[in-house]
């Protein structure tokens, strides 16, 4: 099998396919989530807060050396990403939650019962046939 013909096989398959459209989708939710974590959700929490922005905490430790840069350590920065991380969880958590809900539902609709075997079908038939010739 050549190499072209067996990576088309590969590209082509369903789970590949499936998994490319989970990984776009889940870049365009990771845009959007990031959009209201940094523009709705941080603005009222730093507002609350005084006015700090997550971001611009940070401790700068003074230049060990002459002429060396001071160290700063954006600690903001790390409480920000926390943040977001938690707010994705959350709103991954809600997604399945609600997956699984509809789910449970669809499982607990009533299935339509099974077809009778063939053997009942003509018995229930001689039956009826019995019943009409014997009036």
């Amino acid at each position: 099998m050549s190499f072209v013909k067996e990576f088309r096989e590969f590209a082509v398959k369903g789970n590949v396919v499936d998994m490319a459209v989970g990984i776009i989708i889940g870049a365009a939710f990771g845009k959007i989530v990031s959009s209201l974590v940094s523009d709705v959700v941080t603005p009222p929490l730093g507002y609350l807060i005084g006015g700090v922005d997550f971001t611009k905490l940070a401790v700068t430790l003074p230049a060990i050396q002459d002429g060396a840069e001071p160290v700063t350590i954006r600690y903001g920065v790390f409480l920000q990403a926390t943040f977001d991380f938690m707010i994705v969880a959350f709103a991954i958590f809600l997604l399945v939650k609600l997956i699984n809900r509809l789910r449970r539902a669809e499982e607990a609709k009533p299935a339509a019962p099974p077809a009778p075997p063939r053997q009942e079908v003509l018995l229930e038939e001689i039956r009826d046939l019995l019943r009409q010739q014997q009036r």
